[in-house]
């Protein structure tokens, strides 16, 4: 089976197409063990689509489905235009709904799908806590100092409220820092595009950082963020770091 790694801000990502439609969770598990499958934080099948020009399946790690996965749609839209599945302006349909994507390059911009606010804040272990589904559900900690960044926290909160957590800090009202624990990963990740996405949206809504926006996440990339309404568009550079056969054994 030809496969493709890519790696987005830090995130890595197995990629294969196919015509066949079917529970993958075992596969995902297998291909992304970093000691004995390819090593990568998801899996991502590319299926022909009726209403775009294709449709992904995305698995965590940890065998688990995903809707949507922000750098993995990026990696996902670069890998599509140079395999000729679509061209540089393209839609795919995810489980969080169609995603609009543009490659340019090594760059490569999604526009993701609405927002949603899951609760109002809410306190909890001394700190304060936005919740918001940027194609998966996630909570967001506005801190003055990423180092305060607890490994311990982020899991109770993770496994409380079935969420991805994440802690972010502003400068100068247009850079956003971020540090993400990821579900079905279960451990801190170098990026994550939603979990990005949700810290920028909910800085945006309560006025501390503009409509455009540099996000750094711990792998130190710079992604650019911008508001567009209710969406968010999110751009940055991808890197496919090698084409093979994988044995399934």
């Amino acid at each position: 089976m030809l496969v493709s790694k890519y790696s987005a801000s830090g995130n890595d990502f197995v990629i294969f197409q196919t015509d066949k439609k079917t529970d993958r969770q075992d596969l995902a598990k297998i291909i992304c063990d970093r000691h004995e499958g390819v090593g990568a934080d998801g899996m991502i099948v590319v299926l022909p689509s009726d209403k775009c020009d294709f449709e992904w399946q995305f698995y965590n790690s940890d065998g688990s489905a995903a809707s949507m996965c922000g750098n993995g749609s990026r990696a996902c839209a670069h890998y599509a235009f140079t395999n000729g599945i679509a061209s540089k302006k393209m839609r795919f349909l995810t489980g969080a709904g169609i995603i609009k994507a543009e490659v340019d390059g090594d760059v490569a911009e999604v526009e993701l799908t609405k927002s949603k606010k899951l609760s109002e804040p809410f306190e909890k272990y001394g700190l304060i806590w936005h919740f918001y589904d940027t194609g998966v559900p996630h909570l967001i900690s506005i801190v003055d100092n990423l180092d305060i960044f607890n490994l311990e926290i982020a899991k109770k909160m993770r496994y409380n409220y079935n969420a991805n957590v994440n802690f972010a800090t502003i400068k100068n009202h247009d850079e956003l820092f971020v540090r993400t624990y990821e579900r079905g990963v279960e451990d801190e990740t170098l990026a994550c595009g939603t979990g990005m996405a949700a810290a920028f949206f909910t800085a945006f809504n309560i006025g501390l950082i503009k409509a455009a926006a540099t996000v750094i996440p711990k792998s130190k990339e710079q992604l650019f963020l911008s508001a567009n309404g209710e969406k968010i568009l999110f751009k940055g550079k991808v890197k496919l770091t090698f084409t093979a056969n994988f044995n399934q054994g």
